[in-house]
């Protein structure tokens, strides 16, 4: 008999009634609950810290992180992946989000996209993956059938493999290498994942990422020294940091910048 998981997300909220309550009570209350995320956050250090520690290693030798989830599990891993270029400078092609369903997923519901356990390792296919890449796996419930084919078929596949999921022991969690469990609670709203476990999700993302690219030397001291010049606030933004480093007028910081392309590439040497 398979073991009987524990559905923390599926129980009912701790709050009742909810349309008899007023604006303001629902938005105390979904705050109330919402602050319990970063705590079931920070009892998951260890848990990415050892995430991060087997991708970074699996990175300096050419590998890449896929995230993979459906519905907003999925929107969020292609969020994160799709602002790290901009941000960080890196390739689309370091990083990348696929989500059950494909890119029409990302705006509209695909029906039972979620639920074809060896369609996520199919999808993954199109990337060509290789024992250096990273499959991260993201499901609140830990039960998603397209989630959990797919780290299963990478993990025997020889890919390292993780997930972010919000509910203990569950069959995503003990199918990869590196689980991170944020146990945030029931929702406010019973069931719907898209509010504290998504929340929970993007803090997580957010955390591997960042100190991702900061171990990948894509931050100097604590600025965005590599981020793509893509508008006018990203310009003056780099004009700044360019001041600040190098003692210059802005309009000199200016021009070296855009000579150069970035703030790293203009406070280097080589830019006169």
């Amino acid at each position: 008999m398979a073991d009987k998981i524990e559905k923390i997300t599926e129980q009912p909220s701790r709050f009742d009634h909810l349309e008899q309550m007023s604006v303001v009570e629902l938005l105390r209350h979904i705050n109330e609950e919402d602050c319990r995320v970063a705590d079931a956050v920070r009892r998951a250090i260890p848990q990415i810290e050892a995430l991060v520690e087997a991708v970074e290693s699996r990175m300096k030798e050419g590998g890449r992180l896929f995230y993979i989830g459906a519905g907003t599990s999925g929107r969020l891993g292609v969020l994160d992946a799709s602002e790290l270029p901009p941000t960080f400078g890196v390739p689309d092609t370091k990083v990348i989000g696929i989500i059950a369903g494909g890119d029409r997923a990302l705006r509209h519901a695909v029906e039972r996209a979620e639920d074809v356990s060896e369609q996520g390792w199919e999808d993954l296919q199109t990337y060509s993956p290789t024992p250096n890449d990273t499959v991260l796996g993201i499901a609140a419930s830990g039960t998603t059938p397209y989630v959990v084919g797919a780290v299963k078929l990478a993990k025997e596949n020889g890919l390292l493999t993780g997930c972010i999921t919000s509910n203990p022991n569950s069959p995503l969690a003990k199918a990869v290498d590196r689980p991170i469990e944020t146990i945030v609670g029931p929702e406010f709203l019973t069931g719907s994942s898209r509010m504290k476990s998504g929340t929970a999700q993007k803090m997580v993302l957010n955390m591997i990422s960042t100190t991702l690219m900061i171990r990948m030397g894509r931050v100097q001291g604590n600025r965005m020294v590599n981020m793509q010049l893509t508008n006018a606030k990203l310009v003056d933004r780099g004009t700044r940091m360019l001041q600040d480093i190098l003692g210059v007028s802005y309009d000199e910081a200016q021009q070296r910048l855009l000579k150069a392309g970035s703030v790293n590439k203009a406070s280097s040497d080589k830019i006169r």
